[in-house]
């Protein structure tokens, strides 16, 4: 069938255009060139200059796997609410805003599986997931015999291949597993007591690892000391430590705390973005954080143990996930009065706004760690509407403002920029090279805005969603549902690694080693939409 939208106001950072008036043409889910004549059209919409987008995409948000069920049955009186939806809620909400596509960034291998069927069960949007490396048992044992970089390159292909990834995450780098240990923090150059390696190892071997095998989207960091008052130095030390490797920081904004003032906590947003400014091959999501209550969700077990005692209500759950990783579930509540959380909120915009490339910039609230993914379209508001922001800022504690410089910002994002911290930026990071864009040949992932002054109320109910070229969305509203399709890579790897692994499962797992990969045929039975499989190029450094 062959769709037709009219008079549409294009916002398209990948063509540069900012504004442009033109037809889009749809056949067969992916955007045609202009025909010669319009006979072949079956269905016309006038759009009559409404604003149109691809499909948002969310770089970083939980939406499936373990912790999101124990968060949910840890807090079943939250179900009703935004921060733990379930998987059908997931795909509905994220769909009557315009995102048609998440990614899920925390799979650990041995609940992989788990994971796939939690995302398969999310429909209209299309998924995929990073595998969470850099604690786990054979990894470290790898890197305290140095064992060549090869070897590690063919354990992490052997790693994505059997778990479905996307890309690598690691959290806390060599962290989680140290806790084990009884130790409750670990600095970048600091040894993990058992396996003599410090996160600075670990984090080098990971990104050359990705690296080599040819990933697009880089190591996706969770940085040690999360939360952690004077943890910008941690952070400035990573990235000076990759000694030219790309990383991606995520949630970049519960790791850029400085020490100034009286209680030893302030903004280290503008030291944060003078460091990417000198390193280009570095990006981030930020993880705003926004008022009100929601649950914390994470593998930083050393994290969620030093935070469990701010949890509201007060239960917590912590755990320990076989040798891989572990889980801390810490229900919190951000308050606009209270100072670290007041500057928390403004950490996370000075971030934005500061920065000048926002192509290494992705939107994001670290869902439902900073707060749910339903509430975009307000920190949309606040980016793109400074008087809106000040007004916001004027409720928060006086000596909060005062550690910051969010009040002498005046910077307002605009459309174009907004396309490319949603849309746009995202794709290019993860390698999505025919989504975030309405060029010929990409999918007719869409969305149509009517253009308004409230940006919140814009962003929050778009006039129109198409997914794969089919409406899904008319006035904010679902009205027809569709499967979306899954995201990953199937890099080369030396088979060789196997018969190590066979070894170790035999000796330390409860899993035994055929039971555990999910291979290629069994995910595409298991989904129901479209398996997508990137290609990963080989580098070499």
């Amino acid at each position: 069938m062959r769709l037709k939208l009219s008079r549409c106001k294009v916002y398209d950072p990948v063509q540069k255009k900012n504004g442009v008036i033109e037809d889009i043409y749809i056949e067969n889910g992916r955007i045609i060139a202009p025909p010669v004549d319009d006979s072949a059209v079956q269905q016309c919409y006038d759009m009559q200059e409404k604003v149109v987008m691809a499909g948002a995409i969310d770089i970083h948000s939980h939406i499936g796997g373990g912790k999101i069920n124990i968060a949910r049955l840890l807090l079943p009186e939250q179900q009703p609410h935004d921060s733990i939806p379930t998987t059908f809620e997931t795909g509905y909400r994220y769909i009557e805003m315009g995102y048609t596509a998440a990614f899920e960034p925390a799979i650990l291998p041995i609940n992989a599986r788990h994971a796939h069927f939690e995302m398969q069960d999310i429909p209209m949007i299309d998924t995929g997931g990073y595998v969470v490396l850099g604690n786990d048992d054979f990894f470290l044992r790898l890197l305290a015999r140095n064992a060549p970089q090869q070897q590690i390159n063919d354990y992490v292909a052997w790693v994505l291949c059997a778990t479905g990834a996307m890309g690598v995450k690691v959290v806390n780098a060599g962290g989680i597993s140290a806790f084990k240990f009884n130790q409750r923090q670990l600095d970048i150059d600091e040894k993990n007591t058992y396996y003599a390696v410090t996160p600075r190892q670990i984090l080098h071997s990971l990104a050359t690892a990705v690296y080599e095998l040819g990933l697009i989207h880089p190591l996706h960091v969770h940085g040690s000391n999360l939360g952690v008052a004077g943890n910008i130095e941690t952070t400035l030390s990573t990235i000076a430590g990759m000694q030219g490797l790309p990383i991606h920081l995520t949630h970049i904004q519960f790791h850029s705390y400085d020490t100034a003032g009286d209680r030893g906590f302030s903004s280290g947003a503008s030291r944060l973005v003078e460091a990417l400014q000198k390193y280009p091959e570095i990006s981030i999501d930020v993880g705003q954080i926004m008022f009100g209550q929601t649950v914390t969700t994470s593998a930083d077990t050393m994290a969620q143990h030093r935070h469990h005692h701010h949890a509201h209500p007060k239960k917590w759950l912590g755990m320990d996930i076989e040798c891989e990783s572990g889980c801390g579930v810490v229900p919190f509540r951000y308050r606009d009065k209270n100072f670290v959380h007041a500057l928390q909120w403004i950490i996370g915009l000075e971030t934005f706004l500061l920065m000048d490339d926002l192509w290494r910039v992705c939107l994001t609230t670290d869902h439902p760690n900073g707060a749910p993914f339903t509430s975009y379209p307000h920190l949309i508001r606040l980016l793109m509407d400074r008087r809106f922001r000040a007004e916001q800022l004027q409720r928060l504690p006086a000596d909060a403002i005062a550690y910051s410089q969010l009040i002498d910002l005046q910077r307002e994002y605009s459309l174009y920029e907004i396309a490319i911290v949603t849309r746009a930026g995202a794709a290019k990071l993860l390698g999505l090279h025919d989504r975030g864009h309405l060029a010929v040949g990409a999918m007719a992932d869409i969305t149509v805005y009517s253009e308004q002054e409230d940006k919140e109320q814009m962003f929050a109910s778009p006039d129109y969603v198409f997914k794969s070229g089919e409406l899904v969305v008319k006035q904010g509203k679902c009205i027809n549902t569709v499967q979306g399709g899954l995201h990953l890579i199937r890099p080369e790897y030396d088979i060789q690694i196997e018969k190590s692994l066979k070894q170790y499962f035999e000796r330390y797992h409860t899993v035994n080693f055929t039971n555990y990969p999910l291979s290629l045929d069994e995910l595409q039975q298991q989904n129901q939409g479209e398996v997508f499989i990137h290609s990963t190029p080989r580098r070499s450094l």
